[in-house]
Order: C-alpha cells, then sequence, then structure tokens
C-alpha cells in the first residue's frame, strides 16, 4: 500500500503541499513538489522540522486552516 497525501496549500508559483502518512506506520510527514521551473523536486519534511520552518508562511496558514477544518467538524 502506498502512503496517502492530503493536498492542503498550493503557491502562484506552482509549488504545492501535502500532509501525507506513511501507510506502514502511520507516522505523519509532510511532502512539498516544488514547481516544474525548480525542477519538480519531491521533498518529505518531518512533522516537528516542517512546525518549525518559517511558521508565518502561506503554507502554515493553510495548515492551520486545515486542522480548523477537522476540529470543527468534530464540534458539529
Amino acid at each position: 500500500m502506498s502512503d496517502r497525501r492530503r493536498e492542503f496549500a498550493d503557491s502562484s508559483n506552482g509549488d504545492r503541499w501535502f500532509l501525507s502518512r506513511e501507510a506502514k506506520t502511520g507516522v505523519p510527514y509532510f511532502v512539498h513538489v516544488a514547481n516544474q521551473s525548480s525542477g519538480g523536486a519531491v521533498t518529505r519534511i518531518e512533522l516537528a522540522r516542517f512546525l518549525n520552518l518559517k511558521p508565518n508562511a502561506p503554507e502554515h496558514q493553510a495548515l492551520l486552516l486545515l486542522i480548523g477544518t477537522l476540529v470543527q467538524g468534530a464540534a458539529d
């Protein structure tokens, strides 16, 4: 079984950000897919490292919005 991804942010330059989870262990991590003009590199970033990178970055704000939708759904 492959790891699952959920896109939570994309930038105007074409970068994309995903929240993912290892299929076997359930350990969460982030995936950054660079835009094609930058080579389209795919980078896996561990959860703690991602959370410590640029806390005011748009992808962090998008993650907070995603978390908010999960909490909102649980409260309904």
